[in-house]
């Protein structure tokens, strides 16, 4: 069997792993569902194991012995992007960190420390993606991300938290006008906001809304109300929560090492932020 063969029913199977979704997987791999269908049937018969359960639904459920596999090709994958990146640009020496951060930690802390890591590390080429906290935990555990900084304590068996800083949240806006203007479930502020909600028995009505500075941008014009970071609030009417409506900020990172220069560039990140 060809090791470039194998990769590619590995690629296939990783993106059937992170969808549960055969026809998903085919959109994202430009490739026809049945011959999506093929290389796991292919990869299942290599290893003599059923890796997936298809129930009839969109949704395919995995097994236990897919639970393994994934865990080793992300891995396998990641070594492989590492000796072609380090093949490719030998000569430069050149390392590549993707970072992925929650909206408001993107907007308002990570451009100061973009500077001084770009000063730090002329070595490594920064790229950045902005998410909420749920997907940047996803993108950390997927491999796609190197680093993460989320707005909630979430947790996974492989990842590594380490809080960074303290941030407030403050009620803005015009309670009384309304609407409540609120982020989407997986981000890290919506538990708060909810259960503010709750807590003084306020029923709406209220606007999904699954962007930090679009909310910023409408609490400026005037318009609704929300439970917005203490950073976000200059030249808008607001007023400060207590001590319960604190937040952290965290850096998230894989246990298993990804390289050298990025573990230091963690270890920076980590003192930067007690400064």
């Amino acid at each position: 069997m060809e090791v470039i063969t194998i990769f590619k029913w590995l690629e296939t199977f990783k993106v059937v792993y992170e969808t549960k979704n055969f026809s998903k997987a085919s959109e994202i791999l430009f490739i026809s569902q049945p011959t999506v269908s093929s290389q796991i049937k292919q990869l299942e018969n290599e290893f003599g194991t059923q890796l997936f359960i298809r129930s009839g639904r969109k949704e395919v459920l995995v097994t236990p012995q897919a639970e393994i596999l994934y865990e080793r090709v992300v891995d396998l994958m990641d070594d492989w992007d590492n000796l072609y990146q380090a093949v490719q640009t030998n000569q430069q020496q050149i390392v590549r960190c993707v970072i992925g951060a929650s909206h408001t930690f993107a907007n308002y802390v990570l451009p100061a420390l973009l500077i001084q890591l770009h000063q730090k590390f002329p070595q490594i080429r920064f790229s950045v993606q902005m998410m909420n906290s749920l997907e940047v935990l996803q993108a950390v555990e997927h491999h796609t991300v190197d680093i993460g900084f989320i707005e909630k304590p979430l947790s996974a068996p492989n990842i590594k938290r380490i809080p960074l800083m303290e941030d407030q949240l403050v009620l803005a806006g015009d309670t009384e006008k309304g609407p409540w203007l609120v982020r989407e479930n997986t981000s890290g502020v919506y538990y708060y906001t909810k259960r503010f909600l709750e807590e003084k028995d306020i029923e709406g009505p209220v606007m999904e809304i699954q962007n930090n500075e679009v909310i910023v941008g409408l609490l400026k014009k005037g318009f609704g109300c929300s439970l917005i970071s203490e950073r976000a609030v200059e030249g808008i009417s607001h007023q400060r929560l207590d001590e319960s409506f604190k937040r952290n900020f965290y850096l998230i990172r894989r246990k298993t090492s990804v390289s050298d220069d990025i573990e230091k560039c963690a270890e920076y990140i980590c003192e930067w932020s007690k400064q």
